[in-house]
C-alpha cells in the first residue's frame, strides 16, 4: 500500500483544512478536556485559565458545528444548565492527540538528558 502524501499548501485539501480547524487556539485544549467526559462550561473555564467566557462559547459553538462537540440541555428553564461532550468524531481525535503527548513528553525528557549531559561535562 502507497502512502499517500496530501497536499496541505493547497486550500482545499481536506487535511488543511482539518488541521486550520484544529489549530484555533483553545480547541486541542478542550477536546483534551472533555476527553474526561461531559462537563459543564464552569468546569472547562477552570480547566482552563486565560479562556474568556466569550471565547469558550464561541468555541464550543463552532466545535458543535463542526461535529466535534454536542450540547447538551440539562435544565430546560432559566437559570439553564448545559453540558458539553465530545462527540463519536470528537472521540476519534484521542489517538493523535496521545501520539502528540507522547512525541513533546519524550522532545522533553531528550532535552532534558542533553542539558544535563552538558551541565555535568566540564572542561
Amino acid at each position: 500500500m502507497t502512502l499517500v502524501i496530501p497536499d496541505v499548501l493547497e486550500e482545499s485539501c481536506a487535511t488543511r483544512q482539518a488541521l486550520e480547524r484544529l489549530a484555533a487556539k483553545w480547541r486541542v485544549l478542550l477536546i483534551y478536556a472533555l476527553l474526561a467526559g461531559p462537563q459543564r462550561p464552569a468546569a472547562l473555564r477552570r480547566r482552563l485559565p486565560g479562556i474568556t467566557q466569550k471565547v469558550l462559547t464561541e468555541t464550543l459553538r463552532a466545535m458543535a458545528a463542526d461535529g466535534l462537540v454536542e450540547r447538551r440541555v440539562l435544565k430546560q428553564e432559566p437559570p439553564q444548565h448545559v453540558e458539553y461532550a465530545l462527540t463519536p468524531l470528537g472521540h476519534t481525535l484521542e489517538e493523535p492527540l496521545a501520539a502528540i503527548c507522547g512525541w513533546a513528553a519524550a522532545q522533553a525528557a531528550s532535552s532534558s538528558s542533553t542539558s544535563l549531559a552538558a551541565s555535568t561535562s566540564g572542561p
